[in-house]
């Protein structure tokens, strides 16, 4: 993109500056469009599971909705608690939000259609989803309240527990990759099953591995049966409760956009992105981002799936699995792959 600003005459600093901007609203506008979106398709897919309408009023099938709502929370107060920090307060939904755009810098939606193809993609993408955790804190200690209070101590005990996990996943895709470039983890996934199919879904030492990582990206975006953070049955709403107006709406965007992020990741790490299914030639007319965004919105309707169905886990429950069963489970593996790496591999 910077050559052809360039080649319009542009200096070549402005043209790089007037291309990262072209990028980054590439991303951002549409992500922005794809979290309303996904917003609606959530409560249509609980009101299905439900035996309710859901959304149908606002546009033709509801699918305005979305937009109603965010007008709704635009134009209403912001409404800040006397003993709050105000600073703080204010600072924190935008933390959640900010962070949780960064993280798709790296995201490859087609074949060299990523803003930044860095040699450590996957490793920029656990450091900054990691950060989602201050948001959630600042804003729980900030709002001077009880339940906001105990709910970022639940949400900083538990993402943390389960980046551990995510981690020692993501190590065991990297030893098999060999790289930690999301495009190159993704082209070596093609025809890894049999030859024919392009996803680590059918390697028996990986799949264990997208278990574990599909529970754990459960609990690391707080949805359910591990959204403690807002258990409304016991904090009312958790850390977002002292919250109005667009600071609530900047959580809720951050949240589906985390969300989102995560649905993807699992696309990408284990099912070939935009890669087609099969490794077959007329697959592949088929644009690459069509077949990413299709992986991403079954496991996105999973994800709704079991938030219907599900019972929220008790806290004890949470740390349990986290500590006592992922995190070992997630050990043993790295040492099975890179053993049985070594040997068929390397020769060693």
């Amino acid at each position: 993109m910077t050559e052809t600003f360039i080649s319009w005459g542009m200096d070549a600093d402005w043209a790089f500056f007037t291309a990262s901007i072209a990028g980054i609203l590439l991303i951002t506008l549409p992500l922005l469009l794809a979290v309303a979106m996904i917003i609606y398709a959530d409560r249509k897919i609980l009101g299905a599971i439900m035996l309710r309408r859901g959304p149908n009023v606002v546009g033709p099938f509801g699918l305005l909705q979305s937009f109603a709502d965010g007008l709704k929370v635009f134009l209403q107060e912001t409404i800040i608690p006397s003993a709050a920090n105000k600073g703080l307060f204010l600072l924190a939904p935008i933390i959640t939000f900010t962070v949780a755009l960064a993280a798709w810098a790296v995201i490859p939606f087609n074949s060299g259609a990523v803003l930044a193809d860095i040699n450590v993609g996957l490793l920029y993408v656990l450091a900054i989803s990691s950060l989602g955790v201050y948001g959630v804190v600042i804003s729980g200690w900030a709002s001077n309240s009880k339940y906001p209070f105990y709910s970022a101590m639940r949400a900083a005990a538990q993402m943390i527990s389960y980046e551990v996990s995510i981690g020692f996943i993501l190590v065991c895709v990297v030893l098999w990759a060999g790289t930690f470039n999301l495009n190159g983890i993704i082209e070596a996934q093609r025809g890894h099953g049999f030859g024919v199919v392009n996803a680590y879904i059918l390697n028996p030492l990986l799949l264990p591995m997208w278990v574990l990582f599909f529970i754990s990206s459960l609990a690391e975006t707080a949805r359910a049966p591990f959204d403690l953070t807002e258990a409304e049955s016991e904090l009312v709403a958790g850390y977002q409760t002292e919250y109005s107006s667009m600071s609530f709406a900047l959580f809720w965007l951050g949240e589906y956009a985390n969300i989102l992020l995560m649905c993807m990741l699992n696309a990408i790490l284990f099912f070939g992105g935009w890669l087609p299914p099969i490794d077959w030639e007329p697959l592949y007319l088929v644009p690459g981002w069509i077949w990413l965004f299709a992986k991403t919105f079954v496991f996105f309707f999973m994800f709704s799936w079991i938030w219907a169905t599900v019972p929220r886990y008790r806290y004890d429950q949470l740390m349990r699995l986290g500590w006592k069963v992922f995190l070992p489970m997630s050990l043993l593996f790295i040492i099975i792959t890179s053993g049985y790496l070594m040997l068929t591999r390397y020769g060693v």
